[in-house]
């Protein structure tokens, strides 16, 4: 029997989804554009992707969450060290954002740690990081870092989706969507997570969504002990024929959904059905560590099943090798307003040799070339004293560091340059919507081209102000 009520509903919804740029062809579409390497927008017209040569093909982004103080990394400051005990001068810090410290008496803190040349570049690098030092001529230290929000669940999500505002699409989410996955039977973006240190800041799922992307390109968060994904593995006495069977006749229910409702989720329903079946041959290939030798497990310092930063650096190698687009690993516990050398060497000893391990053993197998490594927090910390346990450092937003190694790369460059203090930025200021910039334009994409309509608006990672490519840190 006819229902005006139910075709009502359904041309209000397709109104509804066609105004919101989210129509199922869109859905459709982008899913089997990605495959092939081109996106389409929500006109479904073709965009294809990418939009020049690209130099890589893969990110591999190792955030150091709760921020880690570029004045014990990467940003020696002798003048600061003079300075240490007297008070902060005033026109630093008046009217600026401050954290824990607000309103309290500001005291100069000089460097915890001595810092050295390494290299034939000299990049200067502190006595808290020995094996950067021995990969020094490999990264380019981005001295000059910038962002905009002070605390850390709203850094994270402006580090992670270029806005603030919750709901957005995170980075791998982007390219997740724009450029697909080379992987048939991984997800195009995985996050790892680790802890270790003073206390382990949570890391909200967020960070890895994909806001108003259609859903199968969010991240997938892999356990590195443990089940590595849950709920993924068959039932007792479900044998793998039976479970292709019930997955076939799901799909088939939800075909015969979409075909009455068409709701693009639906769309991404299937295709997560489609993954997981085949990732329950996949992970547990990938997660056996069993056929790497003593020599690379030494190299990294990994343990099988230990859920450690350096077994997810060796996973996250061997993700590269499968094809997964973007890889995320987390390592929680940089958030040190005190007792900072104790918990620094914690942080770095659990890091240090990883990360050195993890570029080393790329370049080794021929892959750095076609990989670009990220290292960094959210933001930086204070140039004052904060004492809890310890002399520590508050958060901050005005000067910080990180690094990139990898295909386009210029390795040995130290980048942009902070105050006497390590206050503020001052020269080249790179604004995380600029290193989004540039991370894009390695993988092919013009961002100022890659846009998606969303409430009426053409919506890009790095938003609708001004960002730049570092073509001065490329080759």
């Amino acid at each position: 029997m006819f229902d005006p009520s139910t075709l009502a509903n359904q041309i209000q919804r397709r109104t509804f989804l066609n105004s919101a740029g989210v129509s199922l062809g869109s859905a459709a579409l982008s899913a089997l554009m990605a495959r092939e390497g081109k996106a389409a927008n929500s006109s479904g017209e073709q965009r294809p992707l990418p939009h020049h040569r690209a130099r890589v093909k893969r990110v591999i982004f190792l955030y150091m969450s709760g921020g880690p103080s570029h004045l014990e990394t990467f940003d020696e400051k002798p003048v600061l060290a003079k300075m240490h005990g007297q008070a902060m001068p005033e026109s630093f810090t008046k009217g600026q954002p401050i954290a824990q410290l607000q309103g309290q008496k500001l005291t100069c803190q000089g460097p915890l740690i001595g810092f050295r040349k390494h290299g034939e570049s000299g990049q200067v690098i502190s006595d808290f990081l020995p094996w950067h030092g021995k990969m020094a001529d490999d990264f380019c230290i981005l001295r000059s870092m910038v962002t905009e929000q002070i605390n850390h669940d709203p850094a994270h999500t402006f580090m992670n989706t270029g806005t603030a505002i919750n709901g957005r699409p995170s980075m791998g989410s982007w390219i997740n969507y724009g450029l697909g996955s080379e992987a048939e039977d991984l997800p195009g973006f995985v996050v790892l997570t680790s802890e270790g240190g003073r206390n382990p800041q949570p890391i909200s799922s967020r960070m890895w969504a994909a806001g108003f992307l259609p859903s199968q390109f969010q991240g997938v968060p892999f356990e590195s002990a443990g089940d590595p994904v849950h709920y993924v593995g068959n039932p007792a006495g479900v044998s793998m024929a039976q479970q292709r069977r019930l997955v076939d006749a799901i799909r088939k229910l939800d075909e015969r959904r979409d075909g009455r409702f068409h709701d693009p989720e639906v769309a991404a329903r299937i295709a997560a059905y489609e993954l997981a079946f085949k990732m329950q041959s996949s992970v547990p290939e990938l997660m056996d560590l069993s056929g790497e030798t003593q020599a690379t497990l030494d190299m990294y310092g990994a343990k099988p099943g230990d859920g450690s930063f350096a077994s997810n650096c060796l996973l996250a190698r061997r993700m590269a090798e499968r094809g997964v687009r973007f890889i995320q690993l987390y390592h929680r516990d940089w958030d040190h307003h005190g007792d900072l050398v104790r918990y620094m060497n914690i942080c770095c000893g659990h890091t240090d040799q990883p990360a050195w391990a993890l570029l080393t053993d790329l370049k080794q197998r021929g892959m750095l070339d076609e990989t670009l490594i990220i290292w960094g927090g959210e933001f930086g910390r204070t140039p004052m004293f904060q004492g809890k346990g310890g002399p520590g450092r508050d958060h901050h937003i005005k000067a910080f560091s990180m690094w990139l190694a990898g295909g386009g790369v210029r390795g040995g460059l130290t980048y942009g340059a902070t105050d006497e203090l390590g206050y503020n930025s001052v020269e080249n200021v790179v604004h995380v919507r600029d290193l989004h910039a540039t991370m894009l334009h390695l993988l092919g994409i013009d961002h100022e081209r890659f846009s998606v309509k969303h409430q009426g608006l053409d919506a890009r990672l790095t938003g609708v102000e001004k960002a730049r490519v570092l073509t001065d840190v490329l080759n």
